[in-house]
């Protein structure tokens, strides 16, 4: 498949804002491989975590340049110390210890977000051999969420020749209640702008439209709407609605007439984790979509997970992507 026209254009625009980004999985060669690519191409500057002998020693058995790629050790590095300095004062009231946090420290992926969390790199990307838990267990107690955000979820972004959609929750809240679904709209709306340049075509996704069936699924996804329409009145969300209600211009218009978002959404709010990670497999596998993500959105800064099953390629998209939403 050929690189698609957005793919293209994101790159590029990451490539002129000049970020520093972490990788902090050094031990696996995919990661070696694509800090090799964003170094040469000038994508980002590259910091990855772990014993300089060894991941040289890797690289040259791989035949991969490091030159220009950042090697940081933990047990070595003279940020070590105010790194676990902060993370004990930010986490004593759960009972650790000073020497509790140096040993987290130690750790790659907690070290890594440590370095976004003070300002030495402005993302981090992780995941290729950590599970989902570990990467946003490290997210979480170094990061953070912003205030306003009750939950980090995740978009999918859905890639076509001629459209991109984003679709949300798929990856991270199993059943979101009314105010994390208000919020996971909020944040991928915010996010499908940041990404794409396009406004934001928000559709509450339901098996309802507007009325047409009474259940208390359908009244979670009427109470989220409200709730965001009253957090960010500047964003333009619609529900409940079904998807072809938000995706098919003449049945909005049939069905929901005086829907702003009807027939043109492009990012699609799922009511539950089953019905996002179904839907984004079926436009990937039947409907000829390209899926980039899981993207990890409703943190301070962007620490994005990838999946163990990652290639080299899946890692620095996602490291554009990540560029996209830095500060």
């Amino acid at each position: 498949m050929s690189e698609n026209k957005l793919l293209i254009e994101m790159r590029e625009k990451a490539i002129l804002r000049k970020k520093r980004v972490v990788l902090p999985e050094s031990h696996d060669e995919r990661v070696l491989k694509a800090a090799e690519i964003l170094i040469k191409e000038g994508i980002a500057e590259v910091v990855t975590i772990g014993n300089e002998e060894k991941i040289k020693s890797d690289a040259a058995n791989l035949g991969v340049d490091l030159t220009g790629v950042e090697i940081v050790d933990p047990l070595t590095s003279n940020l070590a110390d105010g790194f676990a300095e902060t993370f004990y004062n930010s986490r004593k009231h759960k009972g650790i210890t000073l020497e509790d946090a140096k040993e987290v420290m130690k750790k790659d992926l907690f070290f890594g977000a440590m370095m976004v969390r003070d300002g030495n790199a402005d993302a981090f990307v992780a995941g290729s051999t950590a599970s989902t838990g570990d990467v946003l267990k490290a997210a979480f107690q170094c990061v953070g969420m912003p205030k306003g955000i009750s939950v980090v979820s995740s978009i999918f972004m859905m890639v076509f020749p001629d459209k991109t959609y984003s679709y949300a929750d798929c990856a991270v809240v199993p059943n979101p209640d009314a105010k994390q679904l208000a919020d996971i709209a909020i944040s991928t709306a915010d996010n499908h702008k940041k990404l794409t340049g396009e406004d934001a075509n928000v559709a509450m996704l339901s098996f309802s439209t507007k009325g047409s069936a009474k259940h208390e699924d359908v009244d979670k996804v009427i109470e989220a709407t409200r709730i965001a329409k009253e957090k960010r009145p500047d964003l333009n969300i619609d529900g409940e609605m079904q998807f072809d209600t938000a995706t098919i211009e003449s049945i909005g218009k049939r069905k929901a007439p005086n829907s702003t978002v009807a027939g043109k959404a492009n990012v699609m709010v799922f009511p539950t984790l089953d019905a996002g990670n179904i839907s984004y497999k079926i436009t990937e596998r039947l409907g000829g979509a390209e899926a980039i993500g899981p993207i990890v959105q409703g943190l301070k800064k962007p620490l994005f997970d990838l999946s163990r099953g990652c290639s080299v390629d899946d890692i620095v998209k996602t490291t554009v992507i990540a560029i996209l939403m830095a500060d």
